[in-house]
C-alpha cells in the first residue's frame, strides 16, 4: 500500500536504447513508461532521469534513451556509474530539493539498477511504488541455471509488494492506475 497524497516524483531508470537489447516486453515497457511520463507531467509530479554511463558512455548510441521517451531539459538527469543510482550521484539532493517523500519507479534492468535503487531508497526512508508492468529485464544465467526475464520482473514485483519498513509505505501497481 502506498500514500499517494505524499509529495512524489516519478524515477526512470536507464530505459536507454544500450541497456535494452534483449530485454523482456521492451517496447511495450518504454510506451506504458512514456505514457507514466506523460501522466506524471500533466498531473505536475516531477520526472527524473537516470542513465547508466559505465557501459554506455554520454554521447554514444547505447546511452541515448529509448525511442518514445524524451527528456525535457528542465527535468532533472542523474548520471550513475554504480547500480544504485543514489551512489555517488546528487540524486537524493535532487529528491530532497523537491521535498519527495515517494517515488514511483520504472525502468531496467529489473534484477540489477531497478531494484538495487528501490532497495536504497526504501533504506533511505522514501516510500517506494514500483510499476509493476513498466520495468524489465533480460534472461539471466547463473551457475547453469537460467532464469526467464519474465519470471525476473514477475519476481521483483512480488519482493516489492512484500517490502515493510516501520513508518513507510511501498506497494506495486499498473502504469495506468498509479496513483502519481
Amino acid at each position: 500500500m502506498t500514500d499517494s497524497q505524499a509529495p512524489s516524483a516519478l524515477l526512470v531508470i536507464d530505459l536507454q536504447r544500450g541497456v535494452l537489447v534483449d530485454c523482456f516486453d521492451a517496447d511495450g515497457v518504454v510506451r506504458r513508461t512514456a505514457a507514466l511520463v506523460d501522466r506524471a507531467r500533466a498531473s505536475g509530479v516531477p520526472v527524473v532521469w537516470v542513465q547508466d554511463g559505465v557501459d554506455f558512455p554520454p554521447g554514444t548510441d547505447g546511452w541515448q534513451l529509448a525511442a518514445g521517451l524524451e527528456r525535457v531539459d528542465d527535468e532533472p538527469l542523474i548520471h550513475k556509474n554504480y547500480r544504485d543510482a543514489f551512489v555517488e550521484t546528487e540524486l537524493d539532493e535532487v529528491l530532497e530539493a523537491a521535498d519527495i517523500a515517494r517515488l514511483v519507479i520504472a525502468g531496467a534492468q529489473s534484477d540489477y539498477c531497478v531494484r538495487t535503487t528501490a532497495q536504497s531508497a526504501a533504506v533511505r526512508g522514501y516510500d517506494v511504488t514500483l510499476v509493476s508492468d513498466a520495468h524489465t529485464t533480460a534472461d539471466a544465467e547463473w551457475d547453469g541455471v537460467t532464469i526467464s526475464a519474465e519470471q525476473i520482473v514477475a519476481h521483483t514485483n512480488r519482493y516489492f509488494s512484500g517490502l515493510q519498513y516501520p513508518g513507510q509505505l511501498f506497494g506495486v501497481t499498473a502504469h495506468d492506475v498509479v496513483p502519481l
